[in-house]
This record gives structure tokens, sequence and C-alpha cells, in this order.
């Protein structure tokens, strides 16, 4: 006779994001696009939120969050869409976090 059996492994790990703690500075340019990136693959997934100088980023036609959140896309960047923004990844095994100082030139 012959028997089989499968399974699913899970396997739990923290989060981590290259250069926490650092902030990563960007030039942009006024009138173009800027596609921002949280690099974050945990095990369990996590919930991934992004602010901008210290509040939570509004999603508009300007500012979209794609990717299951990962990615933040600005349109036809401005002068005031200049600063800091930041993204926060959290799942049940804790949380970290990535600042970027975007600056717009115009």
């Amino acid at each position: 006779g012959e028997d089989s059996r499968s399974f699913h492994v899970s396997i739990q790990a923290p989060l981590s994001i290259a250069s926490v703690g650092d902030t990563h500075s960007i030039t942009a340019v006024v009138g173009g696009h800027l596609i921002l990136e949280c690099p974050e693959d945990a095990v369990p997934p996590s919930n991934i939120e992004w602010h901008w100088e210290g509040s939570p980023v509004q999603e508009d036609a300007h500012r979209q969050v794609l990717a299951e959140g990962r990615v933040l896309q600005i349109h036809a960047l401005g002068a005031a869409d200049g600063g800091e923004y930041s993204c926060r990844a959290t799942n049940a095994l804790g949380n970290t976090s990535l600042r970027l100082r975007v600056e717009v030139l115009g």
C-alpha cells in the first residue's frame, strides 16, 4: 500500500527594512513623478502605513498607495510635496519603519 500527506509550512520572521534608522534623501523635479517603495517581505505579511511630515498620507488622484501598501506613487510633483515621508510595517511580531527625505527642485 501507499500513503501520502502534504503539509504547508509557514515560517514567521521578524520585519526588516534596509538601513533602518537612516533617513534616505531623494531629489525630484517639479512636475515629475515619484515612486517610493517600502521594501518589506515579512512573514506573516505586515500592514504598511505611509506618513508625510508625521501625518497619514491621504490618497487622492495626486498620491496613491499601491502594491498592498508597499509603494507610494506621487504624480505631478509640486514644491509642497517635499518633506519627510515614512513607511511603517507592522505585523504580529513587531514593527519597523523607513524614513525618506524628499526635496523637490523647481
